[in-house]
């Protein structure tokens, strides 16, 4: 019997005497003679460690997990009564298989079968651009983990990535959760004194940059540093680095050195396994630190604060209770990842089969026209800017559209005020200081003229509204977060027909 096997090898409880001739998880390869059990079929996320032993006879340490070993579900799942409720209440917005995820990199096994050749995600201002589906990103996050396991990177270290939004971020900081290490992360406009306190604060004992140019900026602060394994950069080439650390050379590593580092390893480790070598994995539990996330040092030095997979997988899961994207929607991600609003976000996006284009401030106005959202997620500083666009716009109209336009915008404003009334989600009055018949009459007046304004509503969507929101370019719907949106801002754009 056949069964391919899209990545490294996943936890669970091993049966003998079944085996599948194929398996594709640590390269193109065959490997045979290999458990075909519910360890398999699961496919968690893990740490992979090799052993040298041979696998009759070896005993299993508590929380790894062998091919050819029976391990009772208590010794790796132990977070698992604790990850249990995130699956409640959620209905059916969850895609196929989350209840198996205890660990945030195990959204990507999922993905990679459901959406397969889909494209996930689109870098098309970096160079050279990328575009790459989820079956390319879930190999390119497992090259990446084994990578770092090459360099030397064991379960519970810490890095620190300081780099800006980029497809080779998301590889970079699921490669890190995927190894069993958590990831300090900072972006590339920090001081190099912050940047500096991130890494030794975290007690990261390796470093992934954006760039040279972000590695020299820091370089004299980590000639201090007692601790620094090895450097990547995930762009551009490695010459002319600062590489004496300490009065010794560290390597450095570029991302295309560390993808070709762990792929290669991957094919040699299923020749070792294939040999009858024994191949030990550690599980990724729910409650182990993912990443660590900094304040913005306003106050001081900035404060970490540890999530663990549990944390970031809540938000996976139940962010869909509240916006249910399609496979194959578009959103454009804008925000810095290093951020948990947009880091979250995007997680869960992704985890839905969208496909993420990266843009940047610069490029918005661009790639809203050139890559039209279904979704766009900002902060409200991002929707007033939209906002005045569109004012500027109606201000440099004629005087015969432009007085159509306010007319319209007018009656449309107390429409919603009145819609807003009838439908109980007026929040500028204090509702306790009503009688019922006070609130009766205000409900009833409030439903009247909502029906008479509705007709030029409608009618000033047709001409009016449906122009600006062609200029945005959000086809669904706007996710705005990390900040209160100005009511004059959420009203405007509840008028021109889009969702926030």
């Amino acid at each position: 019997m056949s069964m391919r096997v899209n990545s490294l090898l996943p936890q669970g409880r091993g049966t003998c005497g079944q085996t599948v001739t194929e398996h594709a998880c640590l390269g193109n390869c065959s490997l045979k003679s290999l458990v075909q059990s519910p360890l398999i079929q699961s496919h968690q996320a893990f740490v992979l460690r090799l052993s040298s032993r041979k696998t009759r006879g070896a005993k299993i340490r508590p929380g790894t997990v062998s091919p050819r070993a029976t391990v009772e579900p208590r010794q790796y799942f132990q977070g698992e009564r604790k990850c249990a409720p995130l699956f409640e209440n959620v209905g059916e917005s969850l895609p196929s298989g989350s209840s198996e995820w205890r660990a945030v990199p195990d959204i990507w096994k999922t993905a990679a079968e459901q959406y397969g050749d889909r494209v996930a995600l689109v870098d098309p201002h970096r160079q050279p651009p990328a575009q790459i589906t989820y079956k390319q990103l879930e190999q390119s996050i497992l090259d990446f983990a084994e990578g770092l396991r090459v360099c030397g990177i064991r379960p519970d270290q810490h890095m620190s990535l300081f780099a800006d939004n980029s497809h080779r971020w998301l590889i970079a900081d699921q490669g890190i959760m995927a190894a069993g290490a958590a990831a300090a992360v900072r972006g590339s406009r920090s001081s190099a004194d912050e940047l500096y306190h991130i890494f030794t604060h975290s007690d990261s004992v390796a470093l992934v940059v954006d760039n040279l140019e972000l590695y020299n900026k820091i370089a004299s602060r980590l000639k201090g540093s007692t601790v620094i394994k090895f450097v990547i950069v995930l762009w551009g080439s490695k010459d002319n680095l600062q590489s004496n650390v300490n009065g010794s050379d560290v390597p450095f590593y570029s991302f295309d050195d560390l993808i070709t580092s762990g792929r290669t390893s991957r094919q040699a480790l299923a020749a070792v396994a294939s040999s009858g070598e024994r191949v030990q994995y550690d599980v990724i539990r729910p409650d182990d630190v993912a990443t660590l996330v900094y304040t913005s040092g306003t106050t001081g030095n900035p404060k970490g604060v540890m999530l663990t997979h549990a944390n970031l997988l809540h938000q996976i899961v139940h962010l869909g209770s509240v916006v249910q994207p399609q496979p194959g929607d578009r959103i454009l991600s804008l925000l810095p990842p290093w951020h948990m609003y947009e880091r979250s976000a995007e997680y869960f996006s992704l985890s839905r089969g969208v496909t993420q284009v990266y843009t940047s401030v610069k490029s918005l106005k661009e790639d809203l026209a050139r890559y039209p959202p279904d979704y766009f997620i900002a902060v409200p500083l991002v929707f007033d800017i939209l906002y005045s666009g569109v004012q500027k716009q109606l201000a440099a109209a004629s005087n015969v559209r432009k007085q159509v336009a306010l007319t319209f915008l007018s009656l449309s404003l107390k429409f919603v005020d009145f819609k807003r009334i009838q439908e109980g989600r007026d929040v500028t009055k204090a509702k306790e200081s009503f009688t019922p018949v006070e609130a009766a009459k205000e409900w009833a007046i409030a439903t009247i003229g909502a029906l008479i304004l509705l007709p030029f509503h409608l009618m000033a969507q047709k001409l009016v509204y449906s122009k600006i929101l062609a200029s945005i370019g959000i086809k669904k719907a706007a996710i705005s977060g990390g900040g209160s949106l100005p009511p004059y801002v959420d009203k405007f754009f509840e008028v021109c027909w889009l969702c926030i």
